[in-house]
């Protein structure tokens, strides 16, 4: 791959404002992922909006897919279009606002919805999971600006831990002070909430889609005020930017190391998406968990993602990406395998144990204590995965085209990406057994990680 002067040059550190005024996007995007997608609204709606665990998570898994084909889709093609055409904060805002809007719509989620109301949930879900990405796109590709090559891991692993801290911290405040969970009337702590909502109506769960949306629109003000955009743009010619997307794809295979990175992540991405998306709901149709236990959950879980986040970023500056990459997977497939060994009566597959006894405290069964391990596990190297993608795919590729790569990267991760969902979805769907469904993760994660065993890393730029 032929590299641009600009490319060539070592890139000065930006000022501390600008560095942390970047992180702080995954700071403000995680309560969407933490709040919404994985620990409180996606359980309540599988639960209560639609009333059947198994139908509502695989109602919840096809609405994943039609996100994945969009995310997919028009990634590319507006990474090619930004590269040559214009900044990269003014598609940030757009995305922002209507992001904003689809997360404060899924206040419309009334328990036992109509259908009607459950399909302008999923609506709002969709859109919602489409611009947060479309968003990342632009933000990944503003990164390479900020530090040395030398300091990109460290950067992007930083940036996710922010975004777990971030997730940990709203997590805290909307279950454990702001709004009252289930039907106690109680905050997760046992604390009168700061809101006074309907329990009966499920407010306490509703609100959590606005309340993210506040999150996003308030600490995404520095970002906006700090962080510099794309200093020039690339030259064009005139064409348009789909004949430029074109001849980058053409040129994929004569980057070996690239194509095989990006199809490596293509796949291990759909096991990570099949865990996130449907982790939380497995464990509460298992265990009966309710807000009290997911909240938990989430805290435990996001608190480890962080410190996994911080430790994977400095092991990719020191060692590599690639090391950091692999060694998370196999650990990941470990857990996953783990995580599946568990449902109610069953610990390791066939090891019995006692079932959580009704109205006994959060996680004092043996069933969910093993699963509970296992998750930490989950937890620790899943963040690693993600952020050593993020600072590889900014090595690999040319700084010109930079916000295209970051579409491939983000075509990478969904262009498949709906096809775990999907399965998932269909055998719970067929089986009614949520332990079937979520069985075919591991062949995802073995995939990957055979894929990225041959990928070399690239030589220091800076």
């Amino acid at each position: 791959m032929a590299t641009s002067a600009h490319d060539a040059a070592a890139t000065a550190r930006a000022p501390l404002s600008a560095r942390i005024s970047w992180m702080l996007f995954d700071w403000s995007v995680q309560p969407f992922y933490t709040l919404i997608l994985t620990f409180l609204f996606a359980p309540y709606f599988a639960n209560i909006v639609v009333g059947n665990g198994p139908e509502g998570q695989s109602m919840w898994g096809f609405a994943a897919a039609i996100a994945g084909v969009l995310i997919a889709v028009g990634s590319p093609f507006l990474g090619a279009f930004a590269d040559g055409r214009g900044q990269r904060k003014p598609w940030i805002a757009l995305f922002s606002v209507i992001l904003a809007a689809a997360m404060a719509s899924l206040w419309i989620a009334t328990p036992a919805a109509p259908m009607a109301t459950i399909y302008l949930v999923l609506l709002a879900f969709v859109c919602a999971t489409v611009c947060a990405e479309y968003t990342a796109v632009f933000t990944n590709a503003i990164m390479p600006s900020l530090v040395p090559h030398s300091e990109l891991g460290r950067l992007s692993g930083a940036g996710w831990a922010c975004g777990y801290f971030g997730g940990l911290a709203s997590l805290f405040l909307v279950a454990g002070l702001i709004v009252p969970m289930g039907d106690s009337g109680k905050t997760m702590f046992g604390l009168e909430p700061l809101l006074s909502l309907d329990t009966v109506a499920r407010e306490g769960d509703r609100i959590v889609g606005p309340l993210s949306a506040v999150w996003y629109l308030v600490f995404m003000i520095p970002f906006f005020l700090f962080v510099p955009d794309i200093r020039q743009k690339r030259a064009h010619d005139g064409r348009p930017a789909t004949a430029e997307l074109w001849d980058t794809v053409r040129a994929l295979p004569g980057n070996r190391d690239m194509l095989l990175f990006l199809v490596a992540r293509m796949i291990y991405t759909d096991g990570l998406t099949a865990i996130f998306t449907f982790g939380g709901i497995y464990g509460a149709s298992v265990f009966g968990w309710g807000p009290l236990e997911l909240g938990l959950f989430g805290i435990i879980l996001t608190l480890i993602g962080a410190f996994g986040a911080l430790i994977g970023g400095v092991l990719d500056d020191r060692i590599s990406a690639k090391f950091v990459i692999i060694t998370a997977l196999v650990i990941l497939l470990i857990g996953a395998f783990g995580i599946l060994s568990v449902d109610a009566n069953h610990v390791f597959y066939f090891v019995e144990v006692a079932p959580k006894a009704a109205g006994s405290g959060p996680f004092s069964s043996v069933g969910e204590q093993v699963f509970l391990g296992f998750a930490i596990v989950v937890g620790l190297v899943s963040a690693p995965v993600q952020s050593s993608s993020r600072s590889l795919l900014a090595r690999l590729a040319p700084r010109d085209k930079i916000t295209q790569y970051f579409g491939l990267f983000a075509f990478s991760g969904k262009v498949t990406a709906f096809l775990a969902p999907l399965l998932v979805a269909l055998v719970t769907a067929v089986s009614q057994s949520q332990r079937l469904g979520m069985s075919a993760i591991a062949l995802f994660l073995m995939t990957g990680i055979a894929l990225m065993l041959p990928v070399r890393m690239p030589a220091p730029r800076d």
